[in-house]
């Protein structure tokens, strides 16, 4: 018998993935999936690709993760502390919201609201030093997606000198998967289709996680909506420590910072990140440039935001704390087309 675990939240997309990932992992048996509104629906009703599963969502509860080992929490922000607060202290917990995410209690009420839950280590194994504090704890905020897709581009250019800290400028299209699966005018398909949005323009919740794990000390983020249902696109520029600085030496930080890494890859030059070469993985793919006219450095990072940017990376960061290989049930191989 494998590790039990719990899924809480299970009836959103995060969670959705998470149960696919869980079937698929020889390491891991699935006790229960819970949600709010559709407790006692089947899976399959909500997730149809799941049907071969047999599953009824469970009630939102205490009693439901009584036989867990290990708890996964895939619930709206500011929902999760609450019940992780009621979990015994020996079930291990995977917080995909953000609620335990960040150190600083006023960007908290600047970009959340609310009470300021405990931060907790962070859930981005590949940031320095970061594997062996997820082996060694109990409780784990995953990173948000955008986030993760940001602060692989970002961190290691700041921490070797090669890029400034300030003035640090991103762009970045995600998928309407990112967006949760409540209903949302802006997100119907009809709203959302042949056409990109922007949203949330300077003022996304995930400023504040992404420069305290980058780095980066001034931020502007300019989010936008693509007519997909996954994957995000990040053009991320920042101002170069030396004006004589060549792509080649933006390259070589990049690929030593993840050299032996399994999951992020600097693709080969002149190859440029796509969201479908990552769709269903928990891969992230990086690219550097320099922009001719600015001389700002430019990396390109895509991955898949209900993998490497929750799921995915939850399933990662569950198999550091339970002493397995980190790659066990993931994968860096895309499924495009």
């Amino acid at each position: 018998m494998g590790v039990r675990v719990a899924v809480a939240g299970a009836s959103g997309y995060a969670g959705g993935e998470l149960l696919r990932l869980i079937a698929g992992h020889p390491d891991l048996d699935l006790v229960a999936a819970a949600a709010f509104k559709q407790a006692g629906q089947p899976v399959a009703s909500v997730h149809p690709q799941l049907v071969g599963l047999g599953l009824t969502f469970a009630a939102t509860e205490v009693a439901t993760f009584e036989a867990a080992d290990m708890v996964f929490l895939a619930l709206p922000h500011g929902e999760s502390a609450a019940l992780a607060g009621q979990l015994p202290e020996h079930v291990k917990i995977v917080d995909l919201g953000a609620d335990h995410r960040l150190h600083d209690e006023a960007a908290w009420a600047r970009y959340y609201g609310g009470a300021h839950a405990q931060p907790w280590t962070y859930g981005l194994p590949e940031l320095p030093g970061q594997r062996a504090k997820i082996a060694a704890a109990r409780r784990v905020a995953n990173t948000g997606c955008y986030a993760a897709t940001i602060t692989l581009a970002l961190a290691p250019l700041i921490a070797a000198g090669v890029a400034e800290p300030e003035d640090v400028v991103v762009v970045a299209t995600s998928g309407t998967t990112g967006a949760g699966r409540s209903l949302k005018e802006h997100l119907l398909a009809s709203e959302v289709m042949g056409e990109l949005s922007t949203y949330k323009v300077g003022a996304h919740q995930h400023t504040p996680e992404i420069k305290q794990a980058s780095g980066a000390r001034t931020l502007s983020f300019t989010p936008g909506l693509a007519p997909m249902p996954r994957g995000i696109l990040a053009t991320v520029t920042a101002r170069p420590t030396d004006a004589a600085v060549r792509v080649e030496d933006v390259r070589d930080v990049l690929t030593a910072a993840y050299a032996g890494e399994r999951f992020v890859q600097v693709l080969p030059a002149g190859m440029w990140p796509r969201t479908g070469a990552t769709l269903g993985t928990n891969a992230c793919h990086l690219q550097a440039g320099l922009d001719l006219d600015s001389g700002r450095i430019l990396v390109l990072s895509a991955l898949d935001n209900l993998g490497k940017g929750a799921a995915g990376q939850a399933i990662q960061c569950a198999n550091l704390m339970l002493g397995l290989d980190e790659a066990t049930g993931l994968t860096q191989m895309g499924i495009q087309p």
